[in-house]
């Protein structure tokens, strides 16, 4: 007999049947895609697509991209890739930042964009599953209304099942080493599925006996990496103006001022105290039109919305174009290759299940319900996984100095102290590694790198940073999963 959970004991042949319902629970769609509009003749990776089913009632379709590892699929970690948000699909982190796609996009002239392989995929060194959560996000979809709903806790959840029925649907993974990883908003998911995970393992672990736990999929969790992540709300916005004064966006005497009179607290000042609003007004002049993904690179002067929707009008067009480049420009790519019938046969999406994809879905019906996963952070180093956090240093959404305030108060042991990082014998970032017990533990880097590739930007890290230094990030990620310094 086995101990369940509500306090019941069930006997070895029901835990067989138990095991067998769940190996029949996982959704049978996924399909091999061999080729993709706009990408010229058999692609030369391995691209699967497909549905699970997640929730209470199965009402939540989650939709997946997985290619395997160009390395050693065996050998080599599966990585899950959650992109932020919430909303915003797993598509964009595939053909933007860490996927072996990308658009053309000196090419594209509002017609069907080209694809074509990029020379900085992180699926070079491991095999990656890109899901579209939480539910609404890119292809995934509810069959009913109510199952659209989600928050912080229930979408945690549900990428956990998620995960759990793809490794039964794909044994052959499940030895790999395991790492869930993402950027923004993921900060916020992905400590909390790393711990839905832990949890249960230690559960699979007391209630099935040795000789059955080979039909679970005890998952190979051996950590995760997370992009200038959302962690303590608070904290990270509350950092944008001391990251404003360091990098010179504001003058020594608007910063001291602001930092006397508002005691260090920026985001939700007293309404009563004039001189800190003040001194606050001052600064907001100072940084409104600074563009906060990327400091450096413009700011659009019409709002997204209007930059896709005016597309067909050939807004593009350098012969039309009067304003600078704006990096949303880009993003049109995906509105129109996803959008078209043809792509969405050959990725084997089911008809009348999205009328319209978009990057990221800003309506979804969801719950913001954890403001702070620091602690989760602090439970979750002690327990020996590995942590990579990365940040690109000229980020104004979630600034690296709030990242570093939130790792200090883990109260880590520094093993390594702050020093640059290179490739190609440049500087690519600098990094400090901490320990936890005498326990390799967390790794922290910044992503800052200048060169002169026509391929990469010639500007250091922004908001997600693969995608402006693709080649660095790439070296950084194969060498910590290598345990190799950075």
């Amino acid at each position: 007999m086995n101990y369940y959970p509500s306090g019941k004991f069930i006997s070895r042949e029901w835990w067989h049947l138990l095991l067998l319902f769940s190996l029949f629970d996982v959704a049978a769609s996924q399909s091999i895609i061999q080729t993709l509009p706009g990408y010229p003749g058999t692609l030369p990776i391995k691209l699967e697509t497909g549905y699970v089913s997640v929730g209470e009632l199965d009402e939540v379709q989650l939709f997946y991209y997985f290619v395997e590892s160009e390395r050693n699929p065996v050998k080599d970690p599966l990585v899950l890739w959650l992109t932020g948000g919430p909303g915003c699909s797993a598509f964009s982190g595939l053909v933007y930042e860490i996927g072996p796609l990308m658009f053309d996009i000196p090419a594209f002239n509002g017609s069907s964009p080209s694809l074509l392989l990029n020379p900085y995929s992180w699926t070079k060194i491991a095999s990656i599953i890109f899901l579209d959560a939480p539910v609404g996000s890119g292809f995934s979809y509810a069959t009913t209304s109510e199952g659209y709903h989600s928050s912080d806790t229930k979408s945690a959840k549900d990428t956990y099942t998620f995960l759990r029925k793809w490794l039964l649907k794909h044994q052959r993974f499940i030895q790999n080493p395991l790492y869930i990883a993402g950027d923004s908003y993921s900060g916020i998911l992905v400590p909390m599925i790393v711990l839905e995970i832990t949890n249960a393992s230690v559960l699979i672990m007391i209630i099935l006996p040795a000789n059955e736990v080979g039909y679970m999929p005890r998952m190979s969790l051996q950590g995760y990496m997370l992009g200038n992540p959302g962690t303590h709300l608070y904290m990270d916005y509350n950092a944008r103006i001391p990251y404003a004064h360091r990098v010179g966006l504001i003058s020594d005497d608007y910063y001291q001022s602001a930092k006397r009179s508002c005691h260090g607290e920026y985001i939700s000042p007293d309404p009563n105290n004039a001189e800190c609003i003040y001194y606050l007004q001052l600064i907001k002049e100072c940084i409104r039109r600074v563009n906060r993904p990327h400091i450096l690179e413009p700011k659009c002067s019409t709002s997204w919305g209007k930059r896709y929707n005016d597309y067909s009008k050939d807004i593009l067009m350098p012969s039309q174009q009067e304003e600078l480049w704006c990096r949303y420009d880009n993003y049109v790519t995906c509105y129109v290759w996803a959008n078209d019938p043809t792509v969405r046969e050959a990725l084997h999406i089911r008809d009348g299940t999205k009328s319209e994809w978009r990057r990221c879905n800003k309506s979804l019906s969801y719950d913001e319900d954890i403001a702070s996963v620091v602690e989760y952070h602090r439970l979750l180093t002690r327990k020996g996984y590995r942590v990579l956090i990365y940040s690109g240093d000229h980020d104004m959404v979630i600034p690296y100095v709030g990242t570093v305030a939130w790792i200090n108060s883990l109260n880590l042991t520094i093993d390594d102290n702050w020093r640059p990082w290179f490739v190609n014998s440049q500087v690519a970032g600098f990094t400090e590694q901490y320990t936890e017990n005498s326990i390799y533990s967390l790794t922290f880097a910044t992503v800052k790198a200048r060169n002169l590739s026509i391929i990469d930007s010639f500007f250091g890290g922004g908001h997600t940073a693969p995608e402006y230094k693709p080649k660095e990030c790439l070296a950084m990620v194969d060498r910590w999963f290598s345990f190799y310094p950075l």
